[in-house]
C-alpha cells in the first residue's frame, strides 16, 4: 500500500511540474515583447534590397530612306544622366549630329514630328557647354568608323530621368540623327541636315 501511495504521488508531482512547463511555453509565446524581439530579428536578417537606379533603354529606327539602326540607354546616378549609344548603318568614316528634340513622336518618314531642338532654357544653339549659349537638347557631333559604326558616352548633370523638373527630364523627348554635322553657328538647328534615325525617350 506504502508503495502504491507513493508511486501515485510521484506521477502527481510529475503531472504538475509538465503543466508548469507549458505554462511557460505558452506564457513566452503570448508576451509581446517575445514576438516582436522575434519580428526584429527576422527583419535584420532580410538581405537588403537595392536602390532601383532610373534607366531608360531607346531603340533607334531609320528614318528619311537611311539604314541607320541602333540603341541608346540613360542612365541616372547621383544626379548625373550617362548616356551610352551604339549606332550602325551609317555612312562610313562621316560626321553626323545627335540631337534631342521637343517630342518622342517619331512617325513622320523625315522624322519631323519631334519637332525643334528641345531648349527649355531659350536659349540660343551651340556646342554643348559654349557660355554664349546651347540647347539642352545640342549633344554634339560624332564620326561613324569605316564600318559606319559608332559607339558615343555623353554624360551631364543638367538632364534627368526621375525628376519632376521640365527643365531637365529628357522623358517624352526624341533622340535624332542628323544626316550630316552640327556647325554650332546656325540658328537654331546648326544646319546639320535632314534626320536619318529617330529614337523616343520614354
Amino acid at each position: 500500500m506504502k508503495i502504491k501511495k507513493l508511486l501515485v504521488i510521484a506521477i502527481c508531482i510529475i503531472g504538475m511540474m509538465s503543466c508548469n512547463n507549458k505554462k511557460k511555453e505558452n506564457n513566452s509565446m503570448s508576451d509581446p515583447n517575445y514576438s516582436s524581439e522575434v519580428e526584429n530579428d527576422m527583419e535584420h536578417n532580410k538581405p537588403a534590397t537595392k536602390a532601383e537606379v532610373p534607366q531608360i533603354k531607346v531603340d533607334i529606327a531609320s528614318k528619311s530612306g537611311s539604314q541607320v539602326s541602333g540603341t541608346i540607354v540613360f542612365t541616372e546616378i547621383n544626379n548625373t544622366v550617362k548616356m551610352m549609344a551604339e549606332f550602325e548603318g551609317l555612312k562610313p568614316n562621316t560626321v553626323h549630329a545627335l540631337h534631342l528634340h521637343e517630342t518622342s513622336d517619331c512617325s513622320a518618314h523625315d522624322a519631323k514630328s519631334t519637332g525643334g531642338h528641345w531648349n527649355p532654357t531659350n536659349t540660343k544653339h551651340g556646342k554643348w557647354g559654349d557660355v554664349q549659349g546651347y540647347h539642352r537638347g545640342d549633344i554634339g557631333n560624332f564620326t561613324a568608323d569605316e564600318n559606319g559604326k559608332a559607339t558615343i558616352n555623353f554624360e551631364t548633370d543638367e538632364w534627368c530621368i526621375s525628376c519632376q523638373d521640365t527643365t531637365r527630364t529628357i522623358n517624352g523627348r526624341g533622340i535624332i540623327i542628323h544626316e550630316g554635322k552640327d556647325d554650332y553657328k546656325t540658328q537654331p538647328t546648326g544646319d546639320a541636315g535632314a534626320r536619318i534615325a529617330c529614337g523616343a525617350v520614354m
